[in-house]
């Protein structure tokens, strides 16, 4: 029996050969044993890599007992009778659906691997991973410190590494850290080592070389990348069921002090919501969605958010939270745009212009008195009762009016949050708003213009 290879990535010859032995219902031992590799290597590879089909039934719950249960036509999340389906098949081993014999028969969500996909998003990853020096400024600075009072004990980088598991860096990667010069902020230099070694620079940009890093890890993104978003669609569109799509983003003004406001654009009511944050992180934006779910109740939330679209910001990068309440059922899901394509979420990224007119780039937000949720809450007053253009799908109407039409429970749901909607002639746009004393003026000033006589008209 040949030895399996260790250290050796799978190529596409590999991945056909596992895509082969998933639909001849092969164990992942068996298909590891053909590619000679190790079975937890065909295990991580299908489950990093499979793409999530959407369930066909109709049912809100992937109940086992759907087929026999009498409460199939009232069918609830608080059902006590609830069981949660479980595929051997799918969720074992091979773990994806290729070649299933039950497939067409079966309404549950299912997983497919594809390895031309695979292929496509091992080779982004393994791109993305080798760009600029996976450390922070801190930890080089750490390292290099040690490192250079090590060697000038005179220990080799081999003993310093050997001695040192905790710098989580190899004898191969010291040496080309070195040789970059990325302890140079240490006094670190090739010339301190006993014997300078000489190792071809790795082609790299010069802005590049020495840019302190930590390498991300895209596995979020599996299964939830921009094509991934189309079978999606395909999938809903040929069961005909309608998917709402909600774009989401963050803006802010100062990186470092805030605040940063978490936006959405629900593109079928047409509606801007949003909310304050003194930090940005992941935990946090994932809390923006269960206060938002609170907000509207978990039934309009999964009709408005069946889909949210969203960018590869550092706060977006743990889905699940997004996706599964804490009891983990499932309520969303989430995709993300290409990198760098801001246009492939056009509607909030519109929005954001709106919203600079009352909260401009270069202005300190909290010194316009953007403080609290409060204060959001009546900027986004003002921008949902702005009268639109008819090219926007409003008809010259307001994103309240719109909304109020096709979803009246939306709009009384914004009302309790304390989202309220202005007369078309008080609306304001410019960074006054904030201001309570500025803002009264105007509304003063543009009253008594409203309640002021019309001119006669002369007579001819």
């Amino acid at each position: 029996m040949a030895a399996k290879k260790k250290g050796v990535h799978l190529s596409m010859e590999h991945r056909n050969r596992i895509q082969e032995g998933i639909i001849n219902n092969e164990t992942k031992a068996q298909i590891a044993k053909a590619i000679q590799s190790d079975p937890t290597t065909v295990a991580k590879e299908i489950k990093n890599h499979r793409t999530l089909i959407p369930k066909t039934m109709t049912l809100p719950m992937q109940c086992a007992v759907y087929k026999t249960c009498r409460h199939r036509k009232t069918c609830g999340k608080s059902c006590t009778e609830y069981v949660a389906f479980i595929c051997k098949r799918r969720d074992r081993s091979p773990g994806a659906c290729n070649g299933c014999s039950e497939r067409s028969k079966c309404r549950f969500e299912k997983y497919d691997y594809n390895p031309a996909k695979a292929q496509k998003e091992y080779e982004t990853t393994l791109r993305e991973t080798r760009e600029g020096v996976d450390l922070t400024s801190s930890e080089a600075k750490w390292i290099g410190d040690l490192v250079k009072q090590l060697l000038v004990q005179g220990q080799s980088p081999a003993e310093i590494v050997a001695n040192n598991p905790e710098l989580g860096i190899c004898e191969k990667t010291l040496y080309t850290y070195i040789e970059d010069g990325v302890f140079r902020i240490s006094g670190v230099t090739s010339m301190d080592l006993r014997r300078q070694v000489g190792m071809r620079q790795r082609k790299m940009s010069k802005d590049k070389k020495n840019e302190f890093k930590k390498r991300r890890d895209y596995s979020f993104l599996d299964g939830r990348r921009k094509e991934d978003l189309e079978a999606f669609l395909a999938e809903k569109e040929n069961a005909g069921a309608h998917v709402s799509i909600v774009e989401m983003d963050t803006m802010y003004n100062d990186v470092s002090n805030g605040p940063f406001i978490q936006t959405f654009k629900i593109i079928d009511a047409q509606i801007a919501l949003a909310l304050y944050h003194d930090i940005k992180t992941a935990d946090e934006i994932n809390r923006g969605i269960d206060i938002i779910e609170t907000m509207l109740g978990r039934e309009l939330f999964e009709e408005l958010f069946t889909v949210i679209k969203t960018d590869r910001g550092s706060e977006f990068e743990r889905p699940e939270g997004v996706e599964l309440r804490q009891d983990g059922t499932r309520r969303t899901r989430v995709f993300y745009c290409d990198p760098q394509a801001s246009w492939q979420k056009p509607h909030v990224e519109n929005k954001h212009i709106e919203y600079r007119y009352i909260l401009p780039k270069e202005a300190d937000l909290r010194k316009l008195d953007l403080n609290s949720q409060a204060d959001l809450n009546l900027v986004l007053s003002h921008l949902n009762s702005r009268t639109l253009d008819s090219s926007v799908g409003t008809g010259k109407q307001s994103p309240f009016q719109f909304a109020r039409f096709f979803y009246p429970q939306l709009v009384e749901k914004m009302y309790a949050y304390g989202i309220e909607e202005v007369e078309p002639n008080y609306v304001i746009l410019e960074p006054y708003l904030l201001n309570k004393k500025k803002r009264n003026e105007a509304f003063q000033k543009t009253r008594t213009l409203l309640n002021r006589p019309a001119k006669s008209r002369r007579k001819k």
